[in-house]
């Protein structure tokens, strides 16, 4: 099942509040206060468009999906 995380309001969110932060690391963002809350809720509505992101590398994979399209979309 392929989904596109990135048309997601959770995405968008986390899009804006990166582009806040004045952050240069979407990785840094991610790991404490605003990112890591967006994240957990894009996290929670892959798992409702049946995405199983419960085995850790399936997870590391997707957090690195959202890495990279923080970085390219919205810095």
């Amino acid at each position: 099942m392929s989904w596109d995380f990135t048309e997601d309001a959770a995405f968008m969110a986390l899009c804006d509040a990166f582009k806040e932060s004045g952050e240069d690391s979407a990785m840094e963002f991610l790991a404490h206060g605003e990112g890591a809350f967006h994240f957990q809720e894009l996290a929670q509505n892959a798992a409702g468009e049946g995405m199983d992101l419960s085995d850790s590398s399936d997870l590391e994979e997707f957090q690195q999906e959202v890495i990279e399209n923080l970085e390219a979309m919205c810095s």
